[in-house]
């Protein structure tokens, strides 16, 4: 890896979108290996090696039982990682068992190895390298890392048994959620807006936002009013996205998707561009993979074309 921009790094490279996701609540964690910043990785626990991406450079190794060059280069990689005390991390993918990961990055030999950086891939290199080769990527990858602001560490993996401790939150979502446990919305919502303009990749803070914007457009909100207001008048869409609001933020999601939905059917084509967009917001809130959203994107697709 020799290109010291982000984007050029990973132009045209892989999309790890499918992996994006939080694991399953019965999926195993990746665990450190002992006295090492090292973890073994699956399929179901990569979102997670993502997430500490936006901390640390992740430095991923897909690598075989079989792969007699992996079995060189992998005791170098641990070595050099350890080194740097906790400002790189190893992820160790054994990709015979963890198909989805392989296809990703489109791995067609191995050793191959890559790097995440907020959540993006880098390309390191493939083979069996010197130790001295290693080094020198390392190297280039943390300052890569420095340029996109992920400079932080972590710690000494913690004792078998103990509770992994989380990474910190990057400073600007610290402070959208300090904002937020002290009631300050708009403080918040500055927050998260700077956070996209620093990174419009940064699909935390995106999520975040909605859901802030939803907490301050319902903060004080009349509900018994505002459900008379939109009953009076059905094509009212200031009336109906308020009580769409509340449906969500109480819970009711798929009856806020249905109200919405059914107001973009019936509204003008030069109407509709407030409803669509108030659907979308929510749709990032509740999150893409939720099935009311699945079926209500699609009901919104079916309309649209």
């Amino acid at each position: 890896m020799t290109d010291a921009s982000l984007g050029a790094a990973v132009r045209g490279a892989v999309d790890l979108s499918s992996l994006r996701n939080k694991p399953a609540p019965n999926a195993a964690a990746p665990t450190a290996g002992a006295g090492s910043f090292v973890m073994d990785v699956t399929d179901a626990t990569f979102g997670q090696a993502m997430e500490l991406s936006r901390t640390v450079p992740v430095v991923v190794d897909l690598w075989a039982e079989w792969c007699g060059p992996c079995k060189q280069l992998s005791p170098v990689l641990e070595k050099v990682v350890t080194e740097h005390a906790g400002r790189l991390v190893l992820a160790k993918v054994d990709v015979d068992a963890n198909p989805q990961i392989s296809q990703a990055f489109r791995a067609q030999s191995i050793p191959m190895v890559v790097a995440l950086v907020a959540g993006q891939p880098v390309p390191l290199f493939n083979g069996a390298v010197p130790e001295q080769q290693v080094r020198e990527v390392f190297a280039q990858l943390l300052q890569l890392a420095a340029q996109h602001g992920v400079t932080g560490s972590v710690g000494e993996p913690a004792e078998e048994g103990a509770e992994p401790a989380e990474p910190p939150l990057p400073p600007l979502h610290a402070e959208a959620h300090d904002a937020i446990e002290a009631g300050d919305y708009a403080r918040a919502i500055a927050a998260y807006e700077k956070a996209i303009a620093e990174n419009p990749r940064d699909a935390d803070a995106r999520a975040g936002l909605g859901q802030v914007r939803l907490l301050d457009r319902v903060q004080g909100v009349d509900l018994e009013a505002a459900r008379a207001a939109a009953a009076a008048d059905a094509r009212d869409v200031a009336a109906q996205l308020v009580v769409a609001d509340l449906d969500v933020a109480g819970g009711h999601v798929a009856d806020g998707f249905d109200r919405l939905l059914e107001l973009f059917q019936e509204l003008p084509g030069d109407e509709r561009a407030a409803v669509r967009e108030r659907l979308l917001e929510l749709f990032g809130v509740i999150g893409d993979g939720d099935p009311r959203v699945v079926r209500a994107r699609s009901r919104l697709a079916s309309m649209l074309f």
